[in-house]
C-alpha cells in the first residue's frame, strides 16, 4: 500500500501538516491561504485560479455560500461550442475539468475521528466512514467532495424506489446509481431465454441482478471488481432477502462458467475517465464493452443470449458510430437478435445552456439481444 499523501502548510507561524484526501483524484495543493469568514468570493475565486488552496476556518454554511458564489463566477464563463459533436464534448469535459478544479480549491479539516471543527458544521462522521472506511488521522479535504459525501450518505439512508423489484436499492458512495429508470425498465420486461442461469457482469448496486431474481431466474451470478460495488450489491441483495438466489463474486468480467443469460450494462461513453470516480461513465476505447462481447460466446450455455445495454449517446457525440458496434458485435462471433429501445427523459436535454443538450434529446436507451454465430 502507498504512503498517503500529505499536505502542509503553516498556520499562526507554525508548520501543519494532514492526509490529503480526494476521491477525484486532485493532485496535493502546494500553496495553502486560511480563508475565514471575511474573505470574499472575488478574492477566494481570484486565488483559487492562480492554483491556492483555501483552508477554511470560518463558519461552514458560510463556506458552503462561499462556494456557491465562486460557482457562479466560474459559470459566467463557459466554454465556446465545437465545431462537431465530438469537439463540444470534449471542449465540455476539458469546462468541467477546470471547475472542478477551482471549486476544488475551498479545503476543509477532518479530524481524527472524522469531525469537522468549524461552527454550524453537520456531523458527517458517518457520511465519511462510509466513502472513506474507519478514520485513519487528520485530513483536508475540498468541501465539494465533502458536499457530494452528504448528498450520498442521504441516498444511502433513504434508498431508491424500484417498483419493478417491490423494494428499494440503496447505492453506496463511488457506485452508478440506478436514477435513470429507462434501462432498469428494459430488463424488467424483455423475455426471458431461460430460468435457469444467470450472469450479471459488472453488477454496481446489484439492482439488475435483483429484477432477474424477482423475475424467477434461479440463480444469478453478480460480478464486479470494485470493493465499493461489491459491499453495495451484497448489502442490496441481502436487504431483499435474495442471498439464496444472487451470489455476488469479484471478477473483472466474467465469473466462471457459463449462464442461459448474460446481461451488461458497461459505461456508455467511451472516453477516458478523468478521475477514479469516474470510472462508472466512461469506458476508455471501449474496454468493458469490447472485453464483454469478445468474452460472450464463452460463457453462453447453447441457445443463451447475451444482453448488452447501451445508450447511443456516444454516436450523437460522434464519438462512436453504429457500424462500429455492428463491427465489433460480428467480429465477437455474435449477431443481433433482436433489440428494444427506450428513450430516456432527460432535464438537461431543454436546458439551452447544455452544449450537449441537442445530444441527449435525441438519445435512445437500446438493450440488444445477441447469440453466438
Amino acid at each position: 500500500m502507498s504512503a498517503p499523501l500529505v499536505v502542509n502548510w503553516t498556520e499562526a507561524g507554525l508548520a501543519c501538516s494532514a492526509r490529503w484526501r480526494s476521491e477525484w483524484g486532485a493532485p496535493v495543493p502546494t500553496r495553502v491561504a486560511l480563508a475565514t469568514d471575511k474573505m470574499t468570493a472575488d478574492t477566494a475565486y481570484r486565488l483559487a485560479c492562480e492554483g491556492s488552496a483555501l483552508l477554511w476556518q470560518g463558519d461552514f454554511q458560510n463556506a458552503r455560500q462561499l462556494l456557491n458564489a465562486m460557482a457562479r463566477r466560474v459559470d459566467r464563463h463557459p466554454p465556446k461550442p465545437g465545431s462537431s459533436p465530438a469537439e463540444s464534448f470534449h471542449l465540455h469535459r476539458q469546462g468541467q475539468s477546470l471547475r472542478a478544479r477551482v471549486l476544488g480549491m475551498l479545503l476543509v479539516a477532518l479530524e481524527e475521528d472524522y469531525e469537522v471543527r468549524l461552527p454550524r458544521a453537520p456531523d458527517l462522521r458517518l457520511a465519511c466512514t462510509e466513502a472513506y472506511g474507519p478514520a485513519d488521522g487528520r485530513a483536508l479535504v475540498s468541501l465539494r467532495e465533502l458536499l457530494g459525501l452528504i448528498g450520498a450518505h442521504e441516498w444511502r439512508k433513504k434508498g431508491l424506489v424500484i417498483p419493478v423489484i417491490g423494494g428499494r436499492i440503496y447505492p453506496h458512495y463511488g457506485v452508478f446509481s440506478p436514477v435513470r429508470s429507462e434501462y432498469v425498465g428494459l430488463v424488467a420486461e424483455t423475455p426471458l431465454p431461460s430460468q435457469t442461469r444467470a450472469f450479471d457482469i459488472g453488477t454496481g448496486t446489484g439492482v439488475l441482478a435483483a429484477i432477474l431474481a424477482k423475475r424467477g431466474v434461479v440463480h444469478i451470478v453478480a460480478t464486479d471488481h470494485d470493493p465499493r460495488a461489491l459491499a453495495c450489491a451484497r448489502e442490496n441483495i441481502a436487504k431483499l432477502g435474495l442471498t439464496a438466489k444472487v451470489e455476488v463474486v469479484q471478477a473483472d468480467l466474467f465469473p466462471e462458467g457459463r449462464a442461459s443469460l448474460v446481461v451488461c450494462n458497461p459505461p456508455w461513453i467511451p472516453a477516458r475517465p478523468s478521475s477514479p470516480i469516474e470510472h462508472a461513465i466512461y469506458d476508455p476505447e471501449s474496454r468493458m464493452l469490447r472485453g464483454f462481447l469478445n468474452g460472450l460466446t464463452a460463457h453462453l450455455e447453447p441457445g443463451g443470449e447475451g444482453w448488452l445495454l447501451l445508450s447511443n449517446l456516444a454516436e450523437h457525440l460522434g464519438l462512436r458510430t453504429r457500424e462500429e458496434l455492428l463491427a465489433a458485435v460480428a467480429t465477437a462471433g455474435l449477431r443481433v437478435i433482436g433489440k428494444i429501445s427506450v428513450r430516456p427523459t432527460h432535464s438537461r436535454a431543454s436546458d439551452p445552456t447544455d452544449p450537449l443538450s441537442a445530444a441527449r434529446a435525441a438519445e435512445l436507451t437500446t438493450l440488444w439481444r445477441l447469440v453466438s454465430l
